[in-house]
């Protein structure tokens, strides 16, 4: 009997760290989306003659949203991660070190600059921005 519940004990366990989930920071997919959106909203708020495109960057967050639900992540969890202030932390050193390697300082010349090239590119973040002018 203590054999089974033993037995039973081990294999409960062992189901319930193969179903964890990791870390939404850990999820490229999700990560790499909310950095792309981030570091467009950095552009569009230090660049005046560039604006978001709204509705598209809208339905990119609502897909990335779906995404993270679709791995089983609950509101709670997405929500908790999206007002982290660690993770807010941590994306914006990774755009810090995004634009210094693009070679960009962070001010509205760099921001401008990375703006244009990430919509000459058709990145990603190209395609959440506008140039007004």
């Amino acid at each position: 009997m203590t054999r089974l519940i033993l037995s039973a004990a081990v294999m409960l366990s062992l189901a319930t760290s193969a179903s964890a989930k990791p870390a939404l920071r850990d999820v490229p997919e999700i990560d790499n989306g909310l950095f792309t959106v981030g570091l467009a909203d950095q552009i569009r708020k230090n660049c005046p003659d560039i604006s978001a495109r709204f509705f598209r960057a809208l339905s990119y967050l609502k897909g990335l949203e779906n995404e993270a639900r679709d791995r089983g992540y609950t509101e709670a969890e997405v929500e908790a991660h999206l007002d982290s202030d660690a993770e807010k932390d941590r994306l914006r050193a990774r755009a810090r070190d995004y634009m210094k390697t693009r070679g960009h300082g962070q001010d509205q010349q760099g921001y401008c600059a990375l703006g244009r090239e990430e919509i000459s590119r058709g990145s990603a973040i190209g395609a959440l921005l506008r140039a007004t002018n």
